[in-house]
């Protein structure tokens, strides 16, 4: 933790665009340190909150890693782009931010966890269209051995981090913020913690005692050991935001970097008696929302308007001057950003067209809204899930069908078609979307994937 302020100079020009510095973890819930639960130890990330924008409803459309990124990358829906599991890869002809700020003159890079090409964990993303824009390149398709992390330069031969990944990767994107201080840049930095394995990393950054926690009223008392090595993987984490911070701050470029510190979605560590993600309660769906630019947004500002992925590259785009591709199908929140207001969207759409199960009885595909203060979601048999969230944030309340909320419902129905309708999604089991995009799945109707590292797709020209 920094406890003093960097030396600094100023490197700030009149009429330069801002840089880019997207963050984002993997799985972590909203509900951690400066959004929520202060059991979490985030100073740094307090820091960015008091010195930048909070969005408070920040809401990943599909909460599953690769169509989260998916439309991260192009502002459109994951159905929209073809990507609703995990290990597909996202299609070269979609237009990504990485592409549309090079093309604009801003150097990209990409640090840490992919997920966007295929079913080849361990494999080589080779330099090319594959990329999605990106230049620089130190990142692997997936792994989540904390302790052992591999990542690919521009050669097929894996690299390996000494010590715990989410700090190696910050390492790279130190250097990469120092090689590139006089330039525009656009860097991403993808880490793959507090994803479970939730103990796997060093023994000095274990920092919570799980007899000692306070543990949510709707998660049973079995899951506080997993919730102890989530929350500290988070303390890590923020350990690294307060580097990056810093290494702005030291090369004079602060004021002129727009900093985003996001996730792709959260994780039910046991609330309702659940694991992992791609349900639609709050724990899976709601995700931390910080950005910082000192140049142009306010500080400590907070707004409750819903902002979801594909909102993310108008926004950003927006901020940083640049047009927009006509592809982008996000709403522009960059007025809300700035404390000046604009577009404000009622919801956010949420949903899962294609889940993919441990066992075929967990597969239930759906679709829903998330409000300011409501989670309305169907199945397609029907209305789901009704919660107040302002009365009853931990969702222990099904208000579905019930008769002294029927409006309620009839109008978030309402909103929810409203959302098909604009999106063009047909709601239609999972095995229509199978067919529709060609992925080749085993008998439980998921994508396989092969974890071995230096096993490369035929696509790389390399023999299997």
């Amino acid at each position: 933790m920094t406890t003093e302020r960097p030396e600094t100079h100023s490197r700030a020009r009149k009429g330069r665009r801002p840089n880019l510095l997207l963050i984002f973890a993997d799985q972590m819930r909203q509900d951690c340190g400066f959004m929520g639960n202060t059991q979490v130890r985030t100073p740094n990330l307090d820091r960015m909150a008091a010195q930048g924008v909070v969005f408070e409803n920040a809401v990943s459309t599909c909460p599953v890693c690769t169509p989260y990124r998916a439309s991260l990358l192009t502002g459109r829906y994951p159905l929209n782009c073809g990507v609703v599991q995990n290990d597909v890869r996202l299609p070269v002809e979609e237009i990504t931010i990485a592409e549309v700020l090079r093309k604009h003159g801003y150097a990209t890079g990409y640090i840490g966890k992919w997920h966007l090409d295929g079913q080849y964990r361990g494999g080589f993303t080779p330099p090319g269209p594959r990329r999605q824009g990106f230049d620089f390149w130190a990142a692997n398709e997936c792994t989540h051995a904390y302790m052992n992390t591999f990542y690919y330069r521009d050669d097929p031969e894996p690299r390996y981090i000494d010590g715990y990944s989410a700090d190696g990767f910050t390492r790279i994107a130190v250097d990469f913020i120092r090689d590139h201080a006089e330039d525009e840049f656009c860097l991403f930095l993808s880490w793959a913690p507090p994803h479970n394995p939730y103990w796997e990393m060093p023994e000095e950054y274990k920092v919570y005692e799980p007899e000692t926690i306070q543990v949510p009223p709707n998660t049973p008392d079995e899951f506080r050991e997993d919730i102890a090595g989530y929350w500290a993987h988070i303390t890590a984490l923020d350990r690294n935001v307060g580097r990056i911070l810093d290494t702005l701050q030291t090369e004079g470029i602060a004021d002129d970097t727009i900093v985003v510190f996001t996730s792709d979605h959260g994780d039910m560590l046991g609330a309702h008696g659940l694991e992992r993600k791609q349900k639609p309660w709050d724990e899976s769906i709601m995700v931390p929302w910080v950005m910082r630019w000192p140049a142009a947004l306010p500080a400590g500002h907070r707004t409750d308007t819903p902002i979801n992925v594909p909102d993310v590259m108008p926004t950003l785009l927006s901020l940083m001057s640049v047009d927009c591709p006509d592809t982008v199908e996000g709403y522009d929140l960059s007025g809300e950003a700035r404390g000046i207001g604009g577009i404000d969207p009622t919801s956010a759409f949420i949903g899962n067209p294609c889940p993919f199960p441990a066992d075929k009885s967990d597969a239930t595909e759906w679709r829903g809204v998330r409000t300011r203060t409501h989670t309305y979601v169907e199945t397609l048999e029907g209305p789901w899930l009704l919660y107040d969230n302002a009365a009853d944030p931990y969702q222990q309340e099904n208000l579905v069908n019930r008769p002294d909320v029927a409006k309620l419902q009839q109008m978030l129905h309402a909103e929810l078609r409203g959302w098909l309708d604009e999106l063009g999604d047909e709601f239609l089991p999972a095995e229509a979307y199978i067919e529709r995009f060609g992925y080749e799945v085993d008998e439980r109707g998921v994508v396989p994937y092969f974890n071995e590292v230096g096993l490369h797709d035929p696509d790389n020209e390399r023999e299997l």
